[in-house]
């Protein structure tokens, strides 16, 4: 974006020394003095992010799938179908390939800005329901969509994008639209790993089982269960956190509208992320009707169709890039005027 000008900058000559007049830029000890304090604070709010953010998770048991190593085998067992996903995506990057070293990093924030979510949502959740008993009503089913719709989707997707936001988004290797993509999968992962640890460990403790020195054979046993059905949830928050990814980085290239980028991605994200949430048990209800199927078949069969329905959305953009990536550079640069995006879900 073109940099904006003062009048006086506008209508000078361009030799003219306009140094705290209306132009600036570093030239004084007093100018090195309050650059370095700006870097200062723009490090230590990072730094002070991620602490919050570590404390979080341990006040909350989320480090027991790193203590315990039979947590940590569900919890990577739980997480392989959500890891295969955000292999894909970062396969599907046509431009230079991302550093492992930053999507690890990515993928840790991810893990720890998820711990936001966790109390974010329990205080808020809380809060709803101290109002809805003063007022005498009943939360029910629609206080669930409510807050699947104002909290759950709009809170879990944000947290996620500020994983990529946090430290990939600001590197030199995000240098490409797609690049949102692959980091925002890649933070995705990481949420859905920590989710899955949680809710293992929670299961596991209300089984009866005392995590951390029970019977390593009896834990697997016991999470056998639940370390399926997280399997089945982890791919989604992949598939969401790469929509909204892959919307910040159009933002980075077109900052002149970047604001309202970010948010229909989010929007997008959240949308999608809180339809799942009103549906899964619905649609298993209903599938279990039609077919007679279990109650996790009938979960798998509606995970498969409802991920896959997003999965594809997800990767009809990834390769309308690729195509446009590989028509610029088969055509060369008078093939850089591409024709617009289509709308969404539109095909």
């Amino acid at each position: 974006m073109k940099r904006r000008q003062d009048p006086v900058e506008r209508a000078a000559d361009g030799e003219t020394d306009l140094y705290d007049i209306a132009t600036w830029e570093e030239r004084t000890s007093v100018d090195g003095l309050v650059v370095a304090f700006h870097w200062l604070l723009h490090v230590s709010s990072r730094a002070v992010i991620i602490l919050t953010a570590f404390l979080i998770l341990a006040g909350i048991g989320g480090l027991s799938a790193i203590t315990d190593p039979q947590v940590g085998l569900l919890t990577l067992l739980s997480a392989l179908p959500a890891l295969g996903l955000a292999g894909y995506v970062y396969y599907t990057d046509v431009t230079d390939n991302e550093p492992l070293w930053l999507l690890v990093v990515t993928f840790l924030l991810g893990v720890l800005t998820a711990t936001f979510a966790a109390v974010l949502n329990s205080v808020l959740s809380s809060l709803g329901q101290q109002i809805a008993g003063e007022l005498s009503l009943s939360i029910g089913f629609l206080g669930s969509v409510i807050f699947f719709y104002l909290v759950v989707g709009p809170v879990e997707e944000v947290v996620k994008l500020l994983a990529v936001r946090l430290y990939a988004y600001t590197h030199d290797s995000f240098n490409a639209v797609i690049d949102g993509a692959v980091y925002g999968a890649m933070a995705g992962l990481g949420f859905a790993t920590i989710e899955n640890a949680l809710f293992i460990t929670r299961n596991l403790q209300a089984s009866g089982l005392d995590v951390g020195v029970g019977s390593g054979l009896g834990i697997i046993t016991a999470g056998g269960t639940i370390t399926a059905i997280r399997a089945l949830a982890g791919p989604g928050h992949v598939i969401y956190s790469a929509i909204a990814g892959y919307y910040l980085g159009l933002a980075k290239f077109n900052q002149e509208n970047a604001g309202p980028i970010v948010i229909k991605g989010l929007l997008l994200a959240a949308l999608v992320h809180a339809t799942y949430n009103t549906t899964a048990g619905l649609g298993t209800v209903a599938i279990a009707g039609l077919t007679g199927l279990g109650e996790l078949p009938s979960f798998l069969v509606y995970v498969i169709i409802y991920d896959g329905i997003f999965g594809l959305y997800l990767i009809g953009k990834l390769r309308r890039y690729s195509k446009a990536y590989h028509d610029a550079h088969d055509n060369g640069p008078s093939a850089a005027a591409f024709t617009s995006e289509r709308t969404e879900f539109e095909d």
